[in-house]
């Protein structure tokens, strides 16, 4: 269930046929033992990035309602040139009010406390904080925090940014499997344990320590993420190639507060459709 905040509705989404024969089927699980490697993923991707795949496009607008008047004027090469397109000024919302915690990206986010074991409970699966960092220690300064899981679907904007002038401490890269990223695949997989992922540790001016996360999922080639040590709000920080994904957030305790409404829905597992820059929170 996707809570949209724009105009105070619930909507279920719709379910993928071929998620389910990957997940739901037995025949379908052999298939997914081969689709969520790297390899597969790589084979993927030549198709998406030649002229063969540009007859998707077209698709994808009618599906899902595209607005291209929202997105720089292109000659699109490939279906994977569609989806990293890049919107108009995308800065245009984003507020003065350094107080305010914004959203990094287009997405459906849910929020989870972080409690006082490092644990945390993603779609009835049980995480430590360690698991997702793979460091112990690193993981001790998020005890009673947030962790903010941001789903990107196919049709999202895939360009994601930073949320706060910060300076980049340590930054990771993860090697994984490629799990999808929809609800699926977390009754039967630990996905962001699992998955490849990179993150940052950034020193933020105004949320303390904070660490941006990007997570690989099934059919998404890569992570493009830019080499920049010192960043200001609203840079961009990356964008993924094509495949929905996920960023996660994970804040110290006491930093910011959440929106009510979007830790009402959090606890229900609704999720909440949020656009890049939205206020998701404020700082305390």
């Amino acid at each position: 269930m996707i809570y949209n905040r724009k105009d105070n509705t619930y909507i279920e989404e719709e379910k993928n046929s071929t998620l389910s024969f990957l997940y739901n089927n037995v025949i379908g699980r052999v298939f997914l033992l081969l689709m969520t490697r790297r390899c597969f993923s790589k084979l993927g991707a030549l198709y998406l990035k030649s002229s063969l795949s540009k007859r998707r496009i077209n698709k994808m607008i009618n599906k899902y309602k595209i607005n291209l008047d929202e997105y720089e004027r292109q000659e699109y090469k490939s279906f994977n040139d569609f989806f990293m397109r890049l919107k108009k000024n995308p800065q245009s919302k984003l507020t003065n009010n350094e107080t305010l915690f914004l959203a990094p990206a287009d997405a459906k986010l849910t929020v989870y406390k972080i409690d006082d074991d490092l644990c945390l409970n993603i779609k009835n699966s049980k995480y430590t904080i360690s698991e997702l960092l793979q460091d112990e220690s690193l993981s001790n300064t998020y005890q009673g925090g947030y962790c903010l899981v941001y789903r990107l679907c196919v049709n999202d904007y895939h360009h994601y940014y930073y949320i706060d002038d910060a300076s980049i401490k340590y930054s990771k890269k993860i090697k994984g499997i490629l799990h999808t990223v929809q609800p699926i695949a977390f009754k039967k997989f630990r996905v962001f344990s699992e998955n490849a992922r990179e993150y940052s540790i950034l020193n933020t001016k105004n949320f303390g320590q904070v660490i941006q996360m990007e997570v690989g999922a099934l059919m998404v080639g890569k992570i493009c993420n830019r080499d920049i040590i010192e960043v200001q709000r609203g840079d961009e920080r990356g964008h993924f190639e094509f495949g929905g994904s996920t960023i996660v957030i994970i804040i110290e305790k006491d930093k910011v507060k959440i929106d009510d409404d979007i830790l009402k829905n959090s606890k229900k597992e609704i999720e909440t459709q949020v656009s890049l820059f939205d206020v998701v929170g404020r700082k305390m």
